[in-house]
């Protein structure tokens, strides 16, 4: 099966890139996705080994770096955490609702890009991120998005 690519976002302010820096191995579990559609990408279609813009999407709003799927999709433990601003009191244990996946840093960007930045590109046009009304946490890239996304990363402060 072919590499996927994706965008997560994040509020810098709760789970931000130097949040996910500090962690051992650079590798966090993404979790407390409580949208549908965001909980079905993780569950069916993001899988080891896939890319991952690390989107902050509150303050500056800007790709931050890159990150590779490092476990595949297993519940999601804030579920069932009573003391968890993610705890679910339907979610069971034997069917869980929720799922996370585990992440790990791959390229820190000398420069984030922007969203300013990716709007004025061409052919991010089409990419879900900049589309109208586009809110979804997880999001769907594609390999031509991916490649210039990392090259506006890629350049020199």
């Amino acid at each position: 099966m072919a590499r996927r690519r994706w965008l997560f976002k994040t509020d810098a302010d709760t789970f931000g890139w130097s949040d996910l820096k500090r962690l051992p191995g650079w590798r966090a579990a993404w979790d407390g996705v409580r949208n549908y559609q965001a909980r079905n990408y993780l569950r069916d279609d993001v899988r080891a080994g896939d890319g991952v813009l690390f989107y902050h999407s509150q303050g500056e709003k800007a790709v931050m770096g890159t990150c590779t799927v490092t476990k595949p999709a297993f519940p999601d433990a804030t579920q069932f955490d009573r003391k968890h601003k993610g705890y679910d009191p339907g979610a069971d244990r034997a069917e869980p609702r929720w799922f996370a996946v585990e992440i790990k840093v791959a390229t820190e960007f000398p420069t984030p890009v922007t969203l300013g930045e990716m709007r004025a590109v061409p052919g991010l046009a089409k990419m879900v991120l900049l589309q109208r009304g586009s809110r979804l946490s997880i999001q769907p890239v594609t390999a031509e998005e991916w490649e210039i996304v990392e090259k506006l990363g890629a350049r020199k402060p």
